[in-house]
């Protein structure tokens, strides 16, 4: 039996031998037609018949970087907004800190609903409200905040280091100033900034800051590897939250048995055209490696690093051990990365299949290798011909925990 890896626009063949077991999601089927609507009808904590006699909405919704399907969205969500009255609305972009986009690529996101108002946010244009528990201060974009009503569209998965995408993190990052997402970011050097943990001090700060800001409803959606809506959950930020992140839990969290080695795949193309987002397998598996094993990272990294600041803090680090004492006094985004993938490396040894060069794959603390079948040898000459082996296809949506 053959295993099929994701690779840039292909794939790369694993043939499943004794000691191979393949980790696998239990992915839901697409929900039927109406999903959307049902979830508005049926809203948790929260509902939008509330907020009758407001004047003004702000609908955020999710930029080209996220899968999140905007164009499914908009209208259910539109109906109800008119439905109680709200007939002035502004679609605004949640960039946060993101390169501002194409016509074509807001055409490809909106779809039919392009007809709509609707803006880009601008991170310098943000006006102060206060600052969260944490000390950050919350600073959103103007034009959202004198608005009545502030709702928030997204989907929910996981995310390395504020648990999970969606809910409040349209706010903080998408609509707050640089100076708002730098402090929330630096929390990311907290130890409990993990994939899959809902009391990540990154999210629990970006929730304070959207309870500041107003965040009256959300309108987020749970998709499957084939971008299938498998759930849609609407109404308070935090409640409807869980209930999506819930879901995400019983497709792709995955109680494992640590082996000596984990194959991880990042997913094929558009996932894995540069290591800056690829890196998100490797982090998803390293719960699933013993302490001294090793990580397979299977990504093509077509486009290189993907990151101007993930390269020179690589490219300035003199050792692993150096760039993460870099990241405990110096927080610059894009550095982290770089920080991430060197504290992995001190605790196991990484390999990565892909196309980049082998001297920048090695400054990238990673030892570079052209096949997965180099990459095997060289695994099971350091773990042993014996070794257990943990395959995870799909290792951009898994998350493997230690049983």
């Amino acid at each position: 039996m053959n295993v099929k890896l994701g690779y840039g626009k292909t794939f790369l063949e694993l043939q499943l031998a004794d000691g191979m077991e393949v980790v696998l999601p239990k992915e839901l089927p697409a929900a039927g037609p109406g999903e959307i609507e049902r979830s508005l009808n049926h809203p948790m904590g929260k509902s939008l018949g509330e907020f009758q006699g407001c004047r003004s909405a702000s609908i955020l919704v999710s930029d080209i970087t996220r899968p999140s399907p905007t164009h499914l969205l908009l209208p259910p969500l539109i109906n109800v907004l008119k439905d109680i009255g709200i007939m002035d609305f502004m679609v605004v972009f949640a960039l946060g800190t993101h390169r501002r986009m194409s016509i074509d690529e807001e055409k490809f996101l909106l779809k039919s609903s392009m007809s709509l108002p609707h803006i880009q946010h601008n991170p310098k244009a943000c006006v102060p409200l206060g600052c969260t528990k944490r000390g950050t201060p919350v600073e959103i974009l103007d034009s959202v905040a004198s608005s009545d009503l502030i709702v928030a569209t997204g989907n929910i998965e996981y995310h390395y280091y504020a648990g999970y995408s969606g809910g409040a993190k349209a706010v903080l990052p998408g609509v707050s100033s640089e100076r708002s997402v730098i402090k929330n970011h630096e929390l990311m050097r907290d130890p409990g900034a993990a994939t899959g943990r809902l009391d990540s001090p990154v999210r629990q700060d970006m929730e304070d800051a959207a309870e500041i800001a107003g965040l009256d409803f959300i309108l987020n959606v749970v998709q499957n590897s084939k971008e299938e809506i498998v759930q849609s959950v609407a109404g308070d930020f935090i409640q409807a939250h869980r209930a999506g992140a819930a879901t995400v839990d019983a497709m792709y969290r995955r109680a494992v048995n640590p082996a000596e080695i984990v194959v991880t795949c990042a997913g094929g193309s558009p996932k894995d055209l540069n290591l800056f987002q690829a890196q998100k397998a490797l982090d998803n598996a390293k719960h699933a490696v013993l302490p001294g094993g090793t990580i397979i990272l299977v990504a093509e990294c077509c486009e290189g690093l993907g990151n101007k600041v993930f390269e020179r803090w690589a490219r300035q680090a003199t050792s692993a051990e150096d760039c993460w004492e870099r990241f405990g006094r110096e927080y610059e985004f894009g550095g982290h990365k770089a920080a991430f993938l060197a504290r992995e490396s001190m605790k196991h040894q990484l390999i990565l299949v892909s196309s980049l060069p082998a001297n920048v794959a090695r400054m990238c603390f990673l030892q570079p290798a052209r096949t997965l079948a180099e990459a095997l040898a060289l695994a099971r000459e350091r773990q042993g011909k014996d070794a257990r082996i943990l395959v995870m296809p799909h290792g951009n949506l898994t998350l493997a925990t230690p049983k």
